[in-house]
C-alpha cells in the first residue's frame, strides 16, 4: 500500500466519521466540513474516503438509496438499513462472531479475512406507515 501523507481535511473528514453513530454519505460529510475547508471539493471527500478506507481506518457500510455509506468505527459489529429512509443503525451485540466465522471457514474450505453482517428491513418509524 502507498505511503499516504497527512492531510488536515482527511484527518477531519476521519474525526468526524469516528465521532457520529449516523453512518454518512460522501456528500454528508462533504457538508459536514464544507463550513470549515470551504475549498474543499466533492472529489476530495471521495479521494479521501477511499483512502481512509484502504487503510481500514474507516468501513463502507453499504450503498442506501443509491450512496455509499460510510462508518468510522471498524471494530467488527453488525448493521441494520431500513429499506424506506435508508436509516443505518449499529447492532453491536448482534455479531456472528469469530468463532462462527472461522467454523464456517472450516466447514467450507476458505479462511475469512474479514465479514460483515448486515441486516436490512423497517426501521421503528418506518413500520408504522
Amino acid at each position: 500500500m502507498p505511503i499516504v501523507r497527512q492531510s488536515k481535511k482527511r484527518d477531519a473528514m476521519l474525526a468526524l466519521l469516528r465521532a457520529t453513530g449516523r453512518h454518512p454519505s460522501a456528500e454528508q460529510v462533504y457538508q459536514g466540513l464544507k463550513p470549515d475547508y470551504p475549498d474543499l471539493s466533492l472529489a476530495t471527500v471521495y479521494r479521501n474516503l477511499g483512502q481512509l478506507c484502504e487503510q481500514g481506518l474507516v468501513r463502507r457500510v453499504g450503498t442506501v438509496n443509491g450512496q455509499e455509506r460510510y462508518d468510522g468505527q471498524t471494530a467488527p459489529h453488525s448493521h441494520f438499513i431500513c429499506n424506506r429512509c435508508g436509516r443505518v443503525a449499529d447492532l453491536p451485540r448482534l455479531s456472528p462472531g469469530e468463532g462462527c466465522v472461522e467454523r464456517l471457514g472450516v466447514q467450507y474450505g476458505f479462511t475469512a479475512e474479514s465479514w460483515e453482517f448486515i441486516v436490512r428491513g423497517l426501521c421503528e418509524d418506518c413500520k408504522e406507515f
